[in-house]
């Protein structure tokens, strides 16, 4: 055991282990059928000659927008492979809007979305099905929910899962959103009306009648309530699907996934992984979003393991020791922690203690059962402990952290942006630096030049990876560029305050 876990170790830097996962856009050796073939995002509009040129590790190109009125909101864009990770991008992306209608919760069937172009028309359910489409005919009017939507997604043991999910999770929350629309107490469909009401001209704003009597309390239940519950139950939907699908297609590893919801005039950041957004208002920095890494989940791993201890397999512990015991240190007392304790206390090291750690390594090079950094995402159903038959999967979350920030409460000037970030952005760029970097740079650009977020976008990304020397990619100061994917958003956040 203690081979195979050595072994393991000794890939930290790699993120996955060689018999735990594998690169590229699907399992090489697997006969089954991609779902969705490998591709950068669809409103790049890259050629397939742009697409190729996309995949160079050596000169690492920096895509970005053509058209800036491509995305909502003015939104800028940037992305540039990793320097030899992985032999493609793992790194997606996706933006678009979406209308859940009013119709039965049976036109939700998780399937393939229709290959009708987006410019003409939006489906807001795989199959096309149920929720309609989203035109732009002046005068027409749409019956449900309109939501803004822009998402990250950053693959490990290749791209399948983050193209799957980069596809279809939009979709299952405009499916649960239908289904709040459903709902016998209609929260969602009362906020619309009532926020129609108001924003019409000579149109009184009428409540709606008061619910009859009952004998019973019953929890009042907010409509933001119900837009987190949407999110969180479509996360759960997709990684469904990608293990209901692993059976017909063949979808290789897993992805974090960081998604941004606008909806009723308040923005719904939701987060599964170790990705980050950040708010930049009037030069405040506000974090909407929280990294899960084994660190940060120390203690709902360590409680898992604790209380299933068969997903250890037998060779693993649940608990924290400072350093690998040693079998001359058995008797002798060590500084240990469990999930009950954010300090540490002594014990006695007994046998069961040599054990190698549940999570095991420190910042970036912490694991979870010595193979994997992330400790949240979607997919990762086939993954196991290096040459074992130890599966990680319980111990890996899809459900989402959601925060929400209220457009509504602040007047918001044409610099005050959210900004998105696979870590490859993070790793090597504190919220400060970014800060400091996209304010600076949009305060040179032209207030009314919509391209501005792409260039600060694209500014960004060149910051993170850096100038290629004799030593590597080099940042500021000589430090270490990131070597990693990394893929930006820049929303404009005065472009909400004008949404209806």
């Amino acid at each position: 055991m203690f081979t195979r876990i050595k072994s393991a170790v000794a890939g930290f830097m790699g993120g996955m282990m060689p018999g735990g996962g594998y690169s590229g856009a699907g399992n090489p050796g697997s006969e089954l059928p991609l779902k969705f073939p490998y591709s950068r995002p669809e409103f790049l509009g890259l050629s397939p000659d742009e697409d190729e040129c996309s995949a160079d590790r050596i000169a690492r190109p920096i895509l970005i927008l053509k058209e800036s009125r491509r995305l909502p909101w003015a939104t800028g864009y940037a992305e540039v492979i990793n320097a030899g990770k992985s032999a493609l991008n793992e790194d997606q992306a996706c933006c678009d809007v979406v209308v859940a209608r009013r119709r039965p919760m049976s036109y939700c069937p998780p399937s393939t979305p229709s290959k009708t172009p987006t410019a003409k028309r939006r489906n807001s359910l795989p199959n096309g099905e149920g929720l309609g489409l989203h035109t732009d005919k002046p005068g027409e009017e749409t019956e449900g929910l309109v939501f803004h939507y822009w998402a990250l997604f950053d693959g490990h043991a290749g791209s399948g899962a983050a193209v799957v999910a980069s596809r279809l999770l939009h979709h299952h929350i405009a499916c649960q959103l239908q289904g709040n629309i459903q709902g016998p107490h209609r929260s969602l469909t009362r906020a619309i009306s009532l926020r129609g009401a108001a924003g019409a001209p000579g149109s009184p704003c009428t409540p709606p009648p008061p619910l009859p009597p009952r004998f019973f309390t019953e929890k009042k239940i907010q409509h933001e309530s119900l837009v987190i519950g949407a999110i969180e139950n479509a996360f759960k939907e997709m990684d469904a699907q990608i293990e209901r699908e692993k059976q017909v297609y063949n979808i290789s590893g897993g992805c974090t996934a960081l998604t941004v919801v606008y909806l009723l005039g308040k923005l719904y950041v939701g987060n599964a992984g170790d990705s980050r957004a950040i708010i930049i208002r009037n030069n405040e920095i506000i974090p909407m979003s929280t990294e899960f890494t084994p660190e940060s989940e120390r203690q709902r791993l360590q409680f898992l393991g604790f209380m299933q201890p068969h997903l250890l397999g037998n060779e693993f512990t649940h608990l924290e020791f400072p350093r690998r015991v040693q079998r001359k240190e058995v008797g002798k007392r060590m500084l240990y922690r469990d999930f009950t304790m954010n300090g540490w206390a002594y014990k006695t090291i007994e046998d069961e203690d040599l054990k190698f750690p549940l999570i095991y390594g420190e910042g970036k090079k912490a694991r979870v059962l010595a193979t994997i950094g992330v400790t949240r995402g979607l997919g990762d159903h086939d993954l196991k402990v290096h040459d074992s038959n130890i599966y990680i999967k319980p111990f890996l979350s899809c459900c989402p952290e959601v925060k929400v920030y209220n457009l509504t409460q602040y007047e918001h000037g044409a610099d005050d942006v959210l900004v998105m970030g696979t870590d490859g952005l993070w790793d090597v760029l504190s919220n400060q630096e970014v800060a400091e970097a996209v304010t600076t740079f949009l305060a040179n650009c032209d207030p009314d030049d919509l391209h501005r977020y792409t260039m600060a976008a694209q500014d960004l990304v060149m910051r993170a990876r850096g100038v290629l020397r004799d030593r590597g990619w080099r940042i500021t100061n000589e430090r270490l560029g990131s070597g990693d994917d990394i893929s930006v958003f820049i929303i404009p956040l005065m472009y909400g305050n004008r949404q209806p």
